[in-house]
């Protein structure tokens, strides 16, 4: 049994299909259905049940494609550990974030990492909180800017950020000059304007309005948060945002900005996989990522 036959195993569990497998793997599909045909008489069992439209894991096939995973992390993360002994002058970061952080925060941590380590390349993976937990703790990411609370319990996670949640109004809503914060009851009859489904936001602004007593009707859904302001902006409804939304201007297309009575907070964190080494590379943008955040 070989590394690459571990790596041919995964990817054709991933991708359902040869052709699609074998391209990705760089090598000819003939190749690739011997090698697996090579295996399965090595270890006398069927790895995968092959049908006409696709080629999904047997029951062996499946506990198979978890154990590699693991020898694979297992081996990429000794490389790096031997990577970082060596004190190599290279090296690649994988990054996920949501997109608010994505807009908000990385624009202040990433051109001061790019100036002190110029030798690591950073990758960003920008995506839903569902598919970021996803990813981190396949080893799709080296770690992930996420939200409490995770849902994965093979992930750990570290704050480093704890921010204040706001109610956004059109500039002519009937609250929009109180200068006292808002009881989120007195949202219960507002139209909201949430982001969709698997978003973290979207489930914080479910949760507010549940502990306040009431279900939101939502009459719009984007994927932006910007959208989200802009749509409040033409009056279109109102939304919870997080306070740094407040620090940008975004033209006439501003929705007024106002406090909440309970003062409702999020927590920003630091996602990784547990028991994942962090290369140095990623010690070092963590320590960044704090030193930019207690800056500002």
């Amino acid at each position: 049994m070989e590394l690459r036959q571990l790596s041919y195993v995964i990817q054709i569990a991933k991708d359902k299909n040869f052709s699609r497998a074998a391209e990705k793997l760089h090598i000819a599909q003939p190749s690739l259905s011997q090698q697996l045909s090579k295996l399965e008489q090595e270890l006398n069992v069927m790895l995968f049940r092959r049908t006409t439209n696709s080629v999904e894991p047997t029951e062996a096939g499946q506990v198979f494609v978890d154990k590699a995973q693991d020898i694979i992390d297992a081996v990429e993360q000794l490389r790096q550990e031997m990577d970082d002994m060596a004190q190599m002058r290279k090296g690649k970061l994988v990054v996920g974030t949501l997109p608010i952080t994505g807009a908000h925060i990385l624009p202040l941590v990433l051109p001061r990492f790019g100036a002190q380590y110029p030798q690591i390349e950073v990758v960003l993976v920008e995506e839903t909180t569902a598919k970021l937990e996803q990813l981190t703790a396949s080893g799709g990411t080296d770690l992930s800017l996420l939200t409490l609370p995770l849902i994965d319990a093979t992930l750990s996670c570290e704050p480093y950020m704890e921010e204040e949640i706001c109610i956004a109004v059109p500039k002519n809503h009937r609250l929009a000059g109180c200068t006292d914060p808002i009881d989120i009851l007195e949202l219960r009859d507002e139209p909201f304007i949430a982001l969709k489904r698997g978003q973290g936001f979207r489930q914080i602004t479910l949760e507010l309005c549940e502990v306040a007593g009431f279900t939101p009707r939502i009459v719009f859904e984007s994927t932006n948060i910007d959208t989200v302001q802009s749509l409040v902006a033409g009056e279109m409804g109102i939304a919870f945002v997080p306070n740094m939304l407040t620090r940008n201007s975004l033209s006439d297309y501003t929705p007024i900005y106002l406090k909440l009575k309970s003062h409702p907070t999020r927590t920003l964190v630091i996602a990784s996989r547990k028991g994942r080494y962090l290369s140095k590379a990623a010690q070092a943008f963590i320590a960044t990522l704090k030193e930019t955040i207690n800056e500002h």
